[in-house]
């Protein structure tokens, strides 16, 4: 540690909840992304610089980058669900956009956004986080150094996912990558012809509040977190790391060394939860095998914004949670087969990891909600966004106000609406800021390289729809499913709902007499456990029988 007893790391969700699982388009290289540094700055009355508003943006990105509007409009919503802001924002935001009538409309209202422009551009440059490399495929993952292997290392194998939940990979990403990243936000006449910074060169106050989007750190272990900006520009570090009160500037070289000199392993990333975290206590778990359960949460140590919970190896358990614990966290579910899990609590994000033949109940998840290498999984949310690759055989029941994100490897995808409910639903949504419309589950995107085949998603057929039923008691004054069903599907459970009564009716007027009737009831019992074999549907409903306490703890 320093002398100055600063200790600073990188924040784990730009990287968990802000790269995209894909590798980027080839255009948001650092030779492009100094171009796009030097544009925006010297059309800074042009709605480019501070704040990039999304018009400009689309100049840049479809006119310079020749990205696609949806592609750029992507990048642009990602990073604003990222920026915290009140849930009553992003209803309203929800609302206007539900209200127009055209692509124009919508486009007159995006056109009001805006971003801060020196975090976008960091925001692109992290995107190479996921870049496939030909020559760390070839020798394996790079790690910073020996002694930062992962604790638990079935946890946090190699994919695109583990990277972005490993914290020694986006450590290492910003530690290699620094000098590019301080690059990027110098002024232009601050980088020579050359593109490289001389001894000279100096950085500006905004431009370290811009990289506080990216690191964070605390003084002499004290409790409070600061943004790296507020550390960088505290009166005793300014003989370390440059800043001269005159200029309001750091020395390049200075601050680089400083910054590298004082970055240390996040004290609330996934490595820190497997290792130190509490284990969580469940309402509702069916004995069974927990031996291999991992499941461990930092929300008793970990302030707001840095809560995660990692479940890894459940096998063969119907696991409910809905609490304090749960809520605003990120949640990593990995390696978890043939189970049952509730988090029927208002979630961060959500990560569904090398799961098979499992049903995952979610609360709203208020940034982005991601399947990779799953088989046979089915996914019930109510997200802001969802992304899947590498599945097999997956269902998503979703309600989400932008497009289900289709990237690569995916097979046999099915897209379906959100069918459940409970109590507390509604409430957990508006915290959450997620509203019923408008909403996107019919209309996927598919961002991948490898195809862009439509016939690797459906949607659900009405014929072979039915609704979910949460069965847990819980306080609450949610009753339906918000914002209702489409026609189509409500049509079909409507004309279900008929030939049930038709069927009762025609057993009613059969007029079986007692024996018959038992007879009869036998029958249909047999058939319906065949059936609940046949599915695989008898274990999920085992696994229900409630402990002795019952099972309205399930709110616990």
């Amino acid at each position: 540690m320093d002398q100055s007893g600063v200790l600073l790391w990188v924040k784990a969700e730009p990287f968990i909840v802000g790269a995209l699982q894909i590798p980027p388009p080839s255009k948001f290289s650092l030779h492009y992304l100094r171009k796009i540094a030097t544009y925006v700055r010297t059309r800074a009355n042009e709605g480019a610089y501070p704040r990039l508003y999304w018009s400009t943006w689309r100049h840049i990105a479809c006119g310079k980058l020749q990205l696609a509007k949806d592609l750029a409009w992507l990048y642009f919503e990602v990073f604003d669900s990222l920026v915290v802001r009140p849930p009553e924002e992003r209803l309203e935001w929800a609302e206007v956009i539900s209200n127009c009538t055209s692509e124009d409309e919508v486009e007159q209202q995006r056109n009001q956004l805006s971003v801060d422009t020196l975090q976008f551009l960091l925001f692109l440059y992290i995107q190479q986080l996921n870049k496939v490399s030909l020559r760390t495929s070839l020798i394996g993952e790079e790690w910073p150094t020996p002694r930062t292997r992962s604790q638990s290392p079935d946890v946090t194998e190699k994919s695109t996912c583990h990277k972005n939940w490993n914290d020694y990979s986006h450590q290492a990403f910003v530690c290699d990558h620094l000098s590019e990243l301080l690059e990027l936000l110098l002024e232009p006449e601050q980088l020579p012809a050359s593109f490289h910074p001389t001894r000279s060169s100096l950085i500006s106050r905004e431009a370290v509040v811009a990289l506080s989007f990216l690191i964070e750190g605390t003084v002499s272990r004290a409790r409070k977190i600061y943004p790296l900006h507020e550390l960088a520009l505290w009166q005793p570090l300014h003989a370390q790391n440059g800043f001269s009160k005159v200029s309001k500037t750091f020395p390049f070289y200075k601050l680089e060394a400083w910054l590298k000199a004082c970055l240390t392993g996040n004290p609330f990333g996934t490595s820190a939860c497997l290792k130190s975290g509490k284990k969580l206590a469940w309402a509702h778990q069916v004995e069974g095998t927990t031996k291999r359960a991992k499941i461990a949460c930092n929300t008793h140590v970990a302030p707001r914004m840095h809560r995660m919970v990692v479940m890894s190896q459940v096998y063969k358990q119907t696991l409910a949670k809905s609490s304090d614990t749960l809520v605003g966290t990120h949640v990593k579910i990995h390696r978890c087969n043939e189970s049952f899990i509730y988090l029927l609590s208002p979630l961060r994000s959500v990560t569904i990891e090398k799961c098979r033949n499992s049903t995952f109940v979610l609360g709203p998840v208020q940034t982005a909600l991601h399947l990779h290498s799953c088989d046979n999984v089915k996914v019930i949310a109510v997200c802001h966004r969802s992304s899947i690759s590498s599945t097999t055989r997956c269902v998503l029941h979703i309600l989400t106000p932008t497009r289900p994100l289709i990237l690569s490897g995916n097979k046999t995808v099915t897209f379906a609406p959100f069918h459940t409910h409970y109590p507390m639903l509604e409430d957990h949504m508006a915290r959450s800021g997620l509203a019923t419309v408008p909403n996107y589950w019919d209309n996927p995107m598919i961002v991948c390289r490898d195809h862009s085949d439509v016939s690797v998603f459906r949607l659900l057929p009405p014929c072979e729809f039915y609704v979910f039923i949460i069965p847990f008691e819980m306080e609450g004054d949610t009753t339906e499913i918000p914002g209702g069903l489409p026609s189509a599907y409500q049509k079909a459970l409507g004309q279900r709902e008929q030939k049930i009564q038709i069927w009762q009716k025609t057993v009613k007027e059969a007029r079986l007499t007692k024996d018959q009737r038992k007879q009869f009831q036998v029958l249909v019992e047999n058939k319906f456990y065949e059936w609940l074999i046949n599915t695989g549907h008898r274990q999920q409903l085992d696994s229900l029988v409630p402990p002795a306490a019952g099972s309205k703890q399930a709110a616990g």
